[in-house]
């Protein structure tokens, strides 16, 4: 259970509490058996909607587990990368790489999904951008030099670098799908009373890079 999420039996507690009062009241005995039904009944709201908010929020956490799995197989391929893209005598080539080993040691930033804000998604997602550029450039520049011979092993790390920035975009979709599902339940009313009790909070989206709708241009000089 996410730390940001109070216990349930406190709702019951507090149901439990109701209960006990009423009795001590005096009321009659059909007047005290509605007001029990009454409150089994929004005991039993309370409930679902805790639960239904619990699934949500764990659907939003497994999405996120899935983008930092593509992210991490961006990083692994980066090394090898270099590496053979060093052997490549291309200026261009070599240029980008310096960048890319830049950004490479900037992107370990982790987050903990139960806590994520916008500012911290936003941060993530500034740092995996710069890279993302890069990595763009250097796919630009290999198809920009097509009667260039570039070492096999090169080109085949560059169709599993496509692939998987291809990927990022398809699990960044599914996170942002995950985290509207549950900001809506947590939002819409009666449950954001519930979401408000328990402390259930808004997730952050991913949101569209400035210039994401145009192609990645390779500069004349680094």
């Amino acid at each position: 259970m996410s730390t940001n999420n109070m216990n349930f039996s406190g709702g019951a507690n507090a149901v439990q509490g109701i209960t006990s009062k009423l009795g001590g009241a005096g009321c009659g005995l059909i007047g005290c058996g509605g007001l029990i039904l009454l409150l089994l009944i929004v005991g039993g709201w309370m409930l679902s909607s805790y639960n239904g908010m619990v699934t949500e929020q764990q659907k939003v956490e497994t999405a996120w587990s899935q983008v930092e799995n593509v992210y991490q197989r961006r990083m692994d391929l980066i090394p090898n990368l270099v590496k053979v893209a060093k052997n490549v005598k291309n200026a261009e080539v070599e240029g980008v790489i310096k960048t890319i080993e830049a950004r490479a040691s900037a992107t370990q930033v982790k987050i903990d999904p139960t806590k994520m804000t916008d500012e911290d998604l936003q941060k993530f997602q500034s740092q995996q951008g710069e890279l993302s550029t890069a990595l763009g450039r250097l796919m630009a520049v290999n198809e920009s030099y097509p009667d260039f011979k570039f070492p096999e092993a090169y080109t085949n790390l560059m169709t599993q670098l496509e692939g998987t920035e291809n990927r990022i975009t398809v699990e960044r979709k599914k996170f942002n799908e995950a985290a509207q599902s549950y900001n809506t339940k947590i939002k819409r009313f009666p449950g954001n009373l519930i979401a408000g009790m328990f402390g259930f909070t808004e997730k952050p989206y991913f949101k569209a890079a400035e210039g994401a709708d145009r192609a990645p241009e390779v500069p004349d000089e680094f």
